[in-house]
């Protein structure tokens, strides 16, 4: 049993906690009652009925049920429409699908959040020589850095003032980087001022691990185009694949004919008989994302009791996205931190994390990923870059108690090693 395995003195250490985390608690229950609030409605006026569940295959004309959902993801996230598909198959295949159909030879992008994400920088053609990059098909790539882990206004004001750039991208979680994530003040923030000198630039936001962390999404603040992937918040846990991408009308119908084909759009997609489990994700998707935002606060807090400094976010600062850094100081430390997370996972408990070479990222990786669907990223996984500092990324946890029982596993191996 997990619990004779938990080194006695963790166990009342997290027993202490429930006392001094109670107002953060409270606070992540009441964001999940608004966000929980909009969902539900969200269901009610779209009228969600038991034959929009039904399976529609073949071509998947006429589709009630996806128009339903996709009316509803729009509404959650602030949107006019949205394209929410078992087609789109990880959040950086949404992010590709919405940038190849938006941007054509000759066009220029910036990311406003520095370098992105690992396994974008072969996509954009910043790394690999791959045909199908942006880069390849003639699109300009910039970026401009954050500092102080916030925007450089006056820069991307500066540049934007030019008028010849078709797409700024913002990152909103922080990826492999150091750097705080972005909230939703920010952003606003920074939309305000890009519409101040230019109107047209469209500005898109990769909101993968932030939905429902805040009661506002992006859309709700200007962003043009929004894109995630179900496997992670919005699907709750339950959705088995798929992504979205919300925005304007225009943008839209633009990325479902990149999508599908022109002049077919949106019309067409078989559910795989996936709308079902589609529409139960998004609904229970406030409380995966509550029992996420408490388990990383819970591991915080843990890491800061025991002397572990460079924790992000600490334990009682804001979050605008369910990711938790542990920076753990040596490859056996972060080895056999992921270790216990496995080993308290529900599925392939049994499997020895080691490091290993993974496709798309230039370093070995070491990841704990015992979830029901292969590469769930709300259920409780660990994953990071075998490289100094050695900082692991953790994320997820459906319940707080599940949650619990793996980060105090993962501390008691840390424990017994260094002891």
């Amino acid at each position: 049993m997990i619990l004779e395995q938990i080194h006695p003195d963790l166990f009342e250490m997290a027993k202490e906690s429930d006392l001094v985390l109670e107002d953060i608690y409270k606070n992540i229950d009441s964001i999940c009652l608004t966000n929980s609030n909009r969902i539900l409605s969200a269901f009610i006026e779209n009228k969600v009925s038991y034959s929009d569940f039904a399976d529609i295959n073949g071509y998947g004309n006429y589709d009630e049920g996806r128009d339903k959902l996709e009316k509803i993801f729009a509404t959650v996230l602030g949107c006019e429409d949205a394209l929410v598909r078992p087609q789109i198959m990880s959040g950086t295949n949404a992010l590709y699908l919405t940038l190849s159909a938006l941007l054509k030879h000759g066009d220029t992008m910036i990311s406003l959040s520095g370098a992105p994400y690992d396994s974008l920088q072969e996509m954009i053609g910043l790394s690999g020589n791959s045909s199908q990059s942006l880069k390849a098909n003639g699109v300009h790539y910039e970026q401009i850095e954050l500092v102080n882990d916030d925007f450089d206004d006056e820069t991307i004001i500066q540049r934007l003032r030019n008028k010849d750039v078709k797409l700024v991208e913002i990152q909103r979680s922080r990826g492999y980087s150091h750097r705080q994530s972005l909230s939703i003040s920010k952003i606003e923030r920074i939309i305000s001022k890009i519409r101040e000198v230019n109107t047209d630039v469209i500005i898109m936001v990769d909101n993968c691990y932030g939905e429902l962390v805040e009661t506002r999404e992006p859309g709700h603040v200007g962003a043009d185009i929004v894109v995630g992937s179900l496997m992670k918040n919005l699907g709750g846990g339950i959705a088995p694949t798929g992504g979205y991408i919300a925005g304007k009308h225009d943008f839209i119908h633009m990325v479902a004919e990149r999508l599908t084909a022109p002049g077919i759009g949106k019309q067409l997609g078989a559910n795989f008989n996936l709308n079902n489990t589609f529409f139960k994700g998004i609904f229970m998707a406030p409380n995966a994302v509550k029992n996420a935002l408490k388990t990383a606060v819970f591991t915080s807090y843990m890491l800061e009791k025991l002397g572990y400094d460079n924790v992000s976010p600490r334990y009682n600062e804001p979050r605008t996205d369910i990711i938790q850094t542990l920076e753990l100081k040596s490859k056996d430390n972060l080895v056999n931190f992921t270790q216990g997370i496995q080993q308290t996972s529900p599925i392939d408990s049994f499997v020895h994390v080691l490091p290993a070479p993974m496709p798309g990222y230039p370093f070995d990786e070491v990841m704990a990923a015992g979830s029901f669907t292969q590469g769930s990223t709300i259920e409780l996984s660990a994953d990071a870059p075998v490289i100094e500092p050695y900082t692991l990324y953790l994320q997820g946890g459906l319940t707080l108690e599940y949650g619990k029982l793996s980060i105090l596993l993962a501390l008691s191996n840390l424990k017994r090693k260094l002891d």
